[in-house]
This record gives C-alpha cells, sequence and structure tokens, in this order.
C-alpha cells in the first residue's frame, strides 16, 4: 500500500457528488440524437489530502472518463465536483486558472500526450509563461524539475521521440508537478510500459507523493498495482461505484461479487489456487442501454430476481462504515 509522510486529513480535499456523464449516439443523415452512452452514472465518493485513492474495473467501465470529468477535460451531463468545498462550475476564470495550478494528470501514453513538435525544455516551462513566472525563475525550476524526476540536464535540448517510454513519462510526470500541484490525477501511467520499467515509475510517484505531500487518483485496470499503491480503492462496473473500501481490507475481504471475481482473475504461481477459482464470465452488457436493477446482475453468479429490478443503493455492511457496497446481498467478507 501506497503511504506518504503527511498525515490524511479528515475533510476531503475533492468531493464528487452524483456526477454524470453521457456521451450521445447519433445516427442518420443529419446525425439525429437516438441515445446516450452512460459513461459514468450517478457516482459520488470523497478523496482526502495525502491518500492515494484507487479505481479500478474492467475497460469501459467509465473509470478514464470519471477522470476526465474531474479534470474539466469533459463538461458534466449532471451532478458536482467540489475542490475544499467551493464547486468547479461556479468557479470565475481566474479561479479556474488556479484550479489548473492544484489539479493535474498523468496521461496513460506518454509519446501521445507530450508534443512531438516541442523540445522537452519548451513543454516544461510552458506551464510557467502561462502563469506569467519570469525567464529567470522558470529556468531553475525546470532544471529542478529533471532532478526530481530522476533525468539530467542533458535532457532539454530533445524531442520526446528520442527518449524511452520511461523517460518520456518522467517528463510527464514532471510537467504534472511543475505547478506543485495538491492533486494528480494519475490515469493508468504504467500500463504502457515494460513490467522491467514499472516499477521504477511507481516507486518515483510514492517518493514525489512523500516529498511535496501529493494526493492521487490512481485509475488503473491491473488490481497488483492498486494494491502496491493505494490506501482505499473504488471499484467500478458500467458507470457505477460497485464497492468502495481500504486496500487491504478489499482485497482481503471482497463484499461485492464482482470485486471478487476481479481478484481470482489476478494471476498467481499456484495451480492449485487457480483451480477453486470461479472464472469471471460475458462481457460488460451495452452502456448504451445499461440493465435494469445492478448493472453486474447479468453475469453475476449470486443474482437472484431482485437483483435484476431494482438499483442496490451503495451503504455499510458488517459495522464498517468504511466499507461501501452496492450489493442487495453483499458477501459476509
Amino acid at each position: 500500500m501506497g503511504e506518504s509522510d503527511c498525515e490524511v486529513d479528515c475533510q476531503p480535499i475533492l468531493d464528487i457528488q452524483d456526477l454524470k456523464k453521457y456521451f450521445p449516439v447519433t445516427s442518420g443523415v443529419f446525425l439525429r440524437r437516438t441515445g446516450n452512452v452512460h459513461a459514468v452514472d450517478g457516482i459520488s465518493f470523497s478523496v482526502f489530502k495525502g491518500e492515494t485513492l484507487g479505481i479500478v474495473g474492467e475497460s469501459g467501465c467509465g473509470k478514464t472518463t470519471l477522470g476526465r470529468c474531474i479534470m474539466g477535460l469533459y463538461p458534466l451531463t449532471a451532478g458536482r465536483i467540489l475542490l475544499d468545498g467551493k464547486p468547479l462550475a461556479a468557479m470565475t476564470r481566474k479561479m479556474r486558472k488556479e484550479f489548473s495550478t492544484r489539479v493535474q494528470m498523468i496521461f496513460q501514453d506518454p509519446f501521445e500526450s507530450l508534443n512531438s513538435r516541442q523540445t522537452v525544455r519548451q513543454i516544461l516551462e510552458e506551464k510557467f509563461r502561462i502563469h506569467g513566472v519570469s525567464q529567470q525563475k522558470t529556468a531553475m525550476q525546470v532544471d529542478s524539475l529533471l532532478d526530481q524526476v530522476g533525468l539530467d540536464s542533458g535532457a532539454l535540448a530533445k524531442y520526446p521521440h528520442e527518449f524511452s517510454g520511461g523517460q518520456r513519462q518522467r517528463i510527464g510526470i514532471a510537467r504534472a508537478i511543475s505547478m506543485t500541484p495538491q492533486i494528480v490525477v494519475c490515469d493508468e501511467p504504467v500500463s504502457a510500459l515494460d513490467v522491467s520499467v514499472q516499477s521504477k515509475i511507481l516507486n518515483l510517484l510514492l517518493d514525489l507523493q512523500s516529498a511535496m505531500g501529493l494526493t492521487f487518483l490512481f485509475i488503473s485496470h491491473d488490481l497488483a498495482v492498486v494494491r502496491h499503491m493505494s490506501d482505499r480503492i473504488i471499484v467500478m462496473y458500467l458507470g457505477r461505484i460497485m464497492e468502495i473500501a481500504d486496500a487491504q481490507r478489499l482485497y482481503n475481504h471482497p463484499c461485492h461479487p464482482y470485486t471478487k471475481a476481479l481478484l481470482e482473475a489476478i494471476p498467481v504461481p499456484d495451480p492449485d489456487l487457480c483451480s477453486s477459482r470461479i472464472p469471471l464470465k460475458g462481457e460488460i452488457p451495452s452502456a448504451e442501454h445499461p440493465p435494469p436493477g445492478c448493472r453486474f446482475s447479468s453475469r453475476c453468479p449470486d443474482a437472484r430476481p431482485l437483483c435484476f429490478e431494482k438499483i442496490p443503493v451503495l451503504s455499510a455492511h458488517f459495522n464498517d462504515p468504511g466499507h461501501l457496497t452496492a450489493c442487495h446481498y453483499p458477501l459476509s467478507g
């Protein structure tokens, strides 16, 4: 589990309230709207200062869309995002500029997220220039950034294509921390990297969190990586939250059948353990036409009639107020 030297505050730094993001589906010559893709469909949670909140789920569950909504890259269909209790929708232009210094994002593919026509110096200087930092101070900050992410000053004159994948991600990390943010949204930051490089990037993120007091939203489909990095974990499925819990509690005592199925899909070296596992069958239903009731009901081995009729409420079970599950019949854990 990722831990930092800074203490986790009891007041949330970021609040997500009933957030929805629908993408229109169009057809015909006139591109008439025929429906919506329910990418994120009414989720709420809080993020506390200094913690790493992991967000996991299969491809198409909405976790990347959620991260982009928080960053303001997608307009919300409904819901609110509050930073230190202040709604983003009510922010003035000046406040939004300040928000961009406090919340940053590390993208999945460092090659696509970096401007191939700019040198590393130009990439890292851009934000300082936008925020009116002097040229002399900018030069000092850029040199410091490279040192923080483990690159030497010789990298400044080079272009992104001249680096390896791991080095490009270090540049992306340097750009993300350039304005000394409070929150960093990490969208699959190591999934595009070789396994041998992944651990180095993860350790770099943990070191930066400890040194700078960063709060991470760590989005990934790799449950082993999320367990290593996270203090708490959110499990998403088809635009909804299935379970929220402390990382150790979630891995040792999952309460939602979907969480259990994901954990049982993690490869293990002992073939005897694999033989007792029940594989998750079927495909994720269409996000344009999600099933009624529980979103997981069509694939759940324990589904009962109520599961197909009524949407379960995310609530605490088994006298653990920090362990929330959206299931009519949660596992005993």
